[in-house]
């Protein structure tokens, strides 16, 4: 008959609770990790031009990654009258595709997930009309037009998206004296994917 002393029984037992302690440690630092998830809320930045407002940018990716949303870059087209509102827009489209991919590179970076829409109307605002019809979103993130400036909307069309916009809406006005580059230059020169918010 074999008698088993107290160190024995205690220094395996031991060794089982402290790796039971530590497997629930890393358990609990794994999970600490993670990141919450998605909620189904929408931060919509709607534009014209293929200029964008970098102010206008960087705080509708700062709202979406806060708020842990999906940003919708919305590219408005302004169809003519004497033209069908579906009718085939080649250059149009590829330009609203490089901006959407410099947008793309931007939320990635920022681990923003996008869903980028063209919407098409008679004027900026009836495709920005449209645009809310389609999209619900909690936000809105446009930039005033300035001066010479092509990357925001006008006075009238702030107005009207204040006015008629469902859900909450910031409205940002560009640096008067700031030129915007094309979307691609973002990625191109790290001193203005790093430069500072004016």
């Amino acid at each position: 008959m074999t008698i088993l002393s107290a160190y024995d029984v205690l220094i395996p037992l031991l060794a089982l609770v402290a790796g039971a302690a530590i497997a629930w440690a890393v358990a609990r630092r794994r999970g600490g990790d993670e990141e919450p998830p998605r909620t189904s809320a929408r931060i919509l930045f709607p534009f014209v031009g293929a200029e964008l407002s970098e102010r206008a940018l960087r705080a509708a990716l700062r709202l979406a990654r806060a708020e842990r949303a999906t940003l919708v870059p919305a590219y408005l087209v302004s169809v003519p009258l004497a033209l069908d509102l579906d009718a085939p827009f080649p250059r149009t489209c590829d330009t609203a595709f490089e901006v959407f991919e410099a947008i793309e590179q931007r939320a990635a970076r920022e681990g923003v997930p996008v869903d980028a829409r063209i919407a098409r109307g008679r004027s900026a605002r009836h495709a920005l009309r449209e645009l809310l019809a389609d999209v619900p979103a909690q936000r809105v993130v446009v930039a005033a037009a300035v001066g010479e400036r092509h990357d925001g909307f006008s006075v009238d069309d702030v107005a009207w998206l204040l006015r008629n916009a469902p859900g909450e809406v910031l409205v940002l006005r560009p640096d008067p004296h700031e030129h915007a580059p094309p979307p691609a230059a973002y990625d191109e020169d790290p001193l203005l994917r790093s430069r500072p918010a004016a």
